[in-house]
């Protein structure tokens, strides 16, 4: 993870620096500013979080603190998992706090939210959770990389492996938001390239606990086949 970090870091600086002076002076205002904009408050805050920001904070201070002869800053904030939220802190802070990157996204919807703004801002963005192919399909951009997994990897990985066992006829339970949509798309399309088949898919509110209705569907669907 923070040999990733250093990456992003490095990434930022050149997508901001107006070469081919190397110093301070070519890098934005002078300082690297890098924003983790992710979840602070909601169920996705275990694994990003408060963690994210002080991991990037450790991968800055390992490598001296500085790109390009110019200091790295850190700041940090909660989208509350709402794109329109993440999108108003992302321009603010590119307007008003010359932040020359921001990274983490544990939801696809802001991170395609933060990744538009971005791009009308020529800031860079790094996804490291917002999973959805929209990000490298047709919300592709020059300045923004999706450096982890992607609901294609995830599709093909765990639906090619469950079809070769012989399970061809599914049903999906899907989490009715960006990344759940995504996903159901991905594994559909390996599914029946692979000779299977859906027989329907129900769409749940996310977050949820009670899936007994929609399991009713699935049973239904299947004594139906």
């Amino acid at each position: 993870m923070r040999s990733r970090f250093i990456g992003c870091v490095l990434g930022a600086s050149l997508a901001s620096a107006a070469l081919p002076a190397l110093a301070a002076e070519a890098v934005s205002d002078g300082v690297v500013k890098i924003g983790i904009l992710n979840d602070l408050s909601g169920i996705y805050s275990d694994f990003t979080g408060r963690g994210s920001a002080v991991a990037a904070q450790i991968a800055i201070d390992e490598m001296g603190g500085k790109v390009l002869n110019a200091p790295v800053e850190l700041i940090a904030a909660d989208h509350q998992n709402k794109p329109d939220i993440a999108a108003n802190l992302a321009r603010e802070w590119f307007d008003q706090g010359k932040v020359d990157m921001i990274a983490d996204f544990p939801t696809s919807s802001t991170a395609l939210a933060v990744m538009e703004i971005a791009k009308q801002k020529n800031r860079v963005t790094m996804l490291s959770a917002g999973v959805a192919m929209a990000a490298i399909n047709e919300k592709c951009s020059p300045l923004n990389a999706q450096w982890m997994v992607n609901t294609y990897a995830l599709a093909a990985g765990t639906a090619k492996a469950l079809l070769k066992t012989g399970r061809k006829t599914w049903y999906f339970v899907t989490a009715d938001y960006t990344f759940g949509h995504s996903l159901e798309k991905d594994a559909s399309a390996v599914v029946e390239a692979e000779g299977g088949k859906v027989l329907g898919v129900s769409r749940h509110p996310f977050p949820g606990g009670d899936f007994s209705s929609f399991m009713l569907k699935v049973n239904i669907r299947f004594w139906q086949t």
